[in-house]
């Protein structure tokens, strides 16, 4: 389906794109406004510790000139007023009257320096002292104009917004295509799967949790195909099993309808015959639904798993027998379990039915229970001509009985409707057959309470 291409960005990436964005603007105006605010602190505190120094160095000078011509009378301020425009400040000098000898003589300030008050900033005074007297003071008054710092900050900040609201959006763009990506080629193949394209697998190699879902839906496709596969063979199966009873049965009767044969007890049983086996494979099949369906139909009760395969045991053993076969048994003297014990009884039951039909004349059969740790364990094992194990895996597959399935009876349900049973009660089973001689089925059922040191066979 090449025309159903996914689209490699969708609603989900443009709103990861649009938060992301949305993140990193805000960052940028917080960062932005935190930064001009501490470099405005910053540049006022340098600008004031510079005024100080200058003043301090202003005021140095001003206390030389003094000393030099022994008063304000005949001091040269010049230099010390080529130091304050140095720094970018007006000097202003004054006797310790208050009156002003810097520059010109008389009170308060000129009309020179009264204009240059208009745009005046910060302003600074320094006390003049000379031989541990102060005999004046210094004010510099320096301009208002913003420190170039503040200007060389305001476009730094800028640039680094900028540079960051770029590098928002490129990552952003990125992260939602990574994330999002993946989402879509997974919907696109869910779509196909859905259309009837049973091959359709995402296969995808995305990071973290999107992975795992890509993994987990390939593994519940290989699940779906492989139900329908089993189901496909199944109908298959039931079908062959009652095509050739239904197919005796129909002859028969056409011939005696027909008149071609006498409807004698002999014809008559052998028809009767055919129904009985129909009508097995029919039980045999209400009995794995029923099975399949058993977690529902439970009614767990506190059950002595030794006492119901003792049980089992006893209501078989006259077919084992009947089979040439020796029975022998080990069982705990109590195995607690919560489960169903009719249902247990019938699980039993199919082991042993199972090697009453495989086994041959002098074979034997063990059955053995014992607790082990947290869990109830049944063995039943047998000496009879056992598994391939290459037929092994298929053991318990519904309507399989292997390479004899051509001279023993059966319909091959028997150890589906164990599994069946044994995992309605969250338990598990296993069939061995080492050298493909003999086999041990084990079911491992979870102990309601823990084993006993005192506990043993008997």
């Amino acid at each position: 389906m090449t025309g159903d291409r996914p689209r490699l960005t969708g609603p989900l990436a443009r709103r990861l794109l649009a938060a992301f964005l949305l993140v990193a603007l805000s960052s940028v105006v917080v960062l932005t406004v935190a930064a001009l605010i501490a470099t405005d602190r910053g540049l006022a505190t340098a600008a004031q510790q510079d005024h100080q120094r200058a003043a301090a160095q202003v005021a140095a000078a001003v206390q030389t000139a003094y000393q030099q011509a022994d008063g304000w009378t005949g001091a040269d301020l010049a230099p010390a007023s080529a130091l304050a425009e140095a720094a970018g400040a007006r000097l202003v000098v004054h006797n310790v009257d208050g009156v002003m000898v810097w520059p010109g003589r008389g009170r308060g300030p000129s009309m020179g320096s009264m204009h240059d008050a208009v745009t005046a900033g910060a302003t600074v005074e320094k006390a003049v002292v000379v031989a541990g007297r102060q005999v004046g003071d210094v004010r510099l008054t320096f301009s208002a104009g913003a420190p170039q710092g503040r200007t060389v900050a305001w476009s730094w900040v800028a640039g680094a917004a900028v540079a960051a609201t770029v590098a928002a959006l490129s990552v952003g763009a990125y992260v939602s295509r990574r994330v999002s990506r993946p989402l879509v080629e997974l919907a696109a193949t869910a779509r196909r799967f859905a259309g009837g394209e049973h091959t359709a697998r995402a296969r995808l190699h995305a990071p973290g949790e999107l992975g795992d879902v890509a993994q987990a839906f390939d593994t519940m496709a290989d699940e779906v195909v492989r139900a329908e596969t089993v189901r496909r063979r199944l109908a298959a199966d039931v079908a062959h099993e009652l095509r050739t009873p239904l197919a005796g049965l129909q002859a028969g009767l056409e011939e005696l309808r027909d008149g071609l044969q006498t409807p004698d007890a002999a014809r008559l049983a052998a028809l009767h015959d055919q129904a009985l086996r129909l009508g097995r494979i029919v039980q045999d099949l209400a009995e794995l639904s029923a099975a399949e369906s058993v977690a529902l139909s439970l009614h767990p009760a506190e059950t002595d798993l030794a006492a119901v395969a003792m049980a089992a045991v006893a209501a078989q053993r006259p077919r084992l027998e009947a089979a040439g076969l020796a029975v022998t048994t080990a069982l705990d003297a109590s195995v607690p379990v919560l489960g169903d014990p009719d249902r247990l009884h019938q699980a039993v039951s199919n082991l042993l039915a199972n090697s009453a039909r495989y086994c041959r004349s002098g074979d034997r059969v063990h059955v053995g229970v014992h607790a082990e740790r947290d869990a109830a364990v049944l063995k039943v094992v047998d000496t009879g001509p056992g598994i391939p194990a290459a037929e092994l895996p298929y053991a318990f597959d519904r309507l399989w009985r292997g390479r004899d399935a051509a001279r023993i009876g059966g319909t091959g349900i028997g150890l589906a409707v164990v599994r069946e049973l044994v995992t309605a009660h969250g338990g598990v089973v296993a069939i061995d057959s080492p050298q493909g001689e003999g086999v041990t089925v084990t079911l491992r059922l979870p102990l309601l309470r823990p084993a006993r040191p005192g506990d043993g066979f008997r």
